[in-house]
């Protein structure tokens, strides 16, 4: 298994930063503005032939007892017993204070392995940052800059040394039983974890295989954004579907502010979820760090399968619900729209949130709609079997046969209108798939260059309901053959 590196410490001392250089990626959102990172965030790294995890979690405030800084605690808790081993960022320009003693002592009481990171350190001597330090008690210091690179292979190497150091692997040359962590496992079974890990530990390991298996698994998972306006129910809907509080339910707009990446699993289906910052009017959004979080959510939009649009029923259906959903349709992804809190309005709300519906989203009509509560966990089975279909559907294979079929016989019961009183009439030959996710249909023919949308809809309405297109936009492409002796000059 790979080691798992949880970072810890109070806001803003560069948490995130070390965490996007550690997983060579800017998955995590940095800004010099403090609470930015509040859920738990996992990331994939590889230093040489050794894979880790590291988990970013938000500033650590222990003694706080309510509130948003209560609920990013309580992540940070679970990282650390999530992980192999902890790394305390400290920042070296501010000094040390009464906060670092308090999550010194904090992470003491946990049994953690804690290794002690002294941030922001550039340009500085080792001996001057580091000597206030020493008064937490978690040993020597480790002296690194996150932003500029300098130390942080070496904090890296200590952090995976410490993990698989042997004192800590005595109980695999026959130490007593109640050593062993597999000791909960039969013969064969804990026989073949042992020698999993020597090989492992004698570079016999096979890299190659664990990476394919990666792949394979994602290629067979489905990520699903979760999208929506503020505070409409969006982390508590994922918190539900995982099973426990994953991400941060608060009920205060703005609560999830980047785009989280989660993998789990439901009755042998992998899945990927995407929490994200819910998105407002752009005129409401003056802070630099909601821009950042705005960003984040469309880029994960467009990298998803599918979107599980979130609307409020206890709120009307607003401009920007729509600008959201117009947003989902121009990217081409598959779609479910999910109206929440249904528990918690009256059968006239429900009607009038119906037509509200109807009225403002009419251009959804090939999406389904659930009515639920993701607190109570009402209509969520439903809404991921409706995410299935809309899946299936994005990656559908269309025959070139059939599909040709299709437009004949749609052409057959209305035809494709002429262009003015005495102009040709359009002439299609055949179709064929353009492309998946969103399906593309590809139709070739004779003067097709002034096909009105009108009749594109009626073929794509004609294409649906043929192949049962249910939860996916559909692309149709018209192409004309032209005459290769249409510019000659005549004789």
């Amino acid at each position: 298994m790979k080691p798992v590196i949880a970072l810890v410490g109070r806001p803003n001392v560069g948490k995130s930063t070390l965490f996007n250089r550690l997983t060579r990626s800017r998955d995590a959102i940095v800004a010099d503005f403090p609470g930015l990172t509040r859920d738990r965030h996992y990331g994939h790294g590889r230093m040489g032939d050794r894979p880790f995890l590291v988990i970013d979690t938000g500033g650590f405030e222990p003694v706080t007892k309510d509130g948003i800084y209560h609920e990013m605690a309580k992540q940070t808790r679970q990282a650390v017993v999530e992980a192999d081993i902890v790394i305390f960022i400290v920042d070296g320009r501010a000094g040390m204070n009464a906060h670092d003693q308090t999550i010194a002592d904090d992470l003491r009481k946990t049994g953690r392995t804690v290794i002690l990171a002294v941030n922001k350190a550039e340009g500085m001597r080792h001996a001057n940052v580091t000597a206030d330090f020493y008064a937490l008690g978690l040993g020597e210091p480790v002296v690194i800059s996150s932003a500029h690179g300098e130390g942080v292979r070496e904090l890296l190497e200590y952090a995976l040394d410490t993990v698989l150091a042997p004192a800590q692997d005595d109980w695999l040359e026959g130490a007593p039983e109640a050593n062993d962590p597999f000791a909960h496992l039969d013969k064969l079974a804990r026989d073949a974890a042992i020698e999993t890990i020597l090989k492992d530990k004698n570079g016999e390991a096979d890299d190659s295989d664990e990476d394919s298996i990666d792949v394979e698994t994602m290629q067979h998972a489905i990520k699903i954004a979760v999208v929506g306006r503020p505070n409409v129910g969006k982390s508590t809907l994922i918190n539900t579907l995982i099973g426990e509080e994953r991400v941060i339910a608060f009920d205060m707009p703005g609560t999830t502010r980047d785009a989280i990446e989660i993998e789990f699993e439901r009755q042998g289906r992998q899945y990927v979820l995407i929490d994200t910052a819910g998105l407002r009017k752009r005129g409401k959004v003056f802070e630099a760090i909601e821009k950042f979080s705005v960003v984040k959510t469309l880029q994960a939009i467009s990298n998803a399968n599918v979107v599980v649009l979130m609307l409020d029923a206890s709120q009307d259906v607003s401009e920007q619900d729509a600008h959201i959903a117009g947003f989902v349709l121009e990217s081409g992804r598959a779609l479910v729209v999910a109206v929440n809190k249904w528990d918690a309005v009256n059968s006239y709300e429900r009607d009038r949130i119906k037509v509200d519906i109807v009225r403002k989203l009419v251009f959804l009509d090939f999406a389904k709609f659930h009515y639920t509560s993701a607190l109570k966990g009402n209509g969520v089975d439903a809404l991921l079997a409706s995410v299935h279909e809309a899946h299936a559907a994005a990656f559908a294979k269309l025959s070139t046969p059939r599909l040709t079929r299709v437009l004949y016989n749609a052409v057959e019961h209305q035809a494709p209108p002429r262009k003015g009183s005495g102009g040709a009439r359009p002439k299609m030959r055949y179709a064929h798939q353009g492309g998946q996710n969103p399906p593309v249909v590809v139709i070739h023919g004779n003067t097709l260059d002034d096909v009105p949308e009108s009749y594109r809809r009626y073929l794509e309405g004609r294409f649906r309901d043929a192949f049962k297109l249910q939860g996916t936009p559909l692309r149709i492409e018209f192409r004309s053959t032209k005459n290769p002796y249409a510019d000659r000059k005549k004789r």
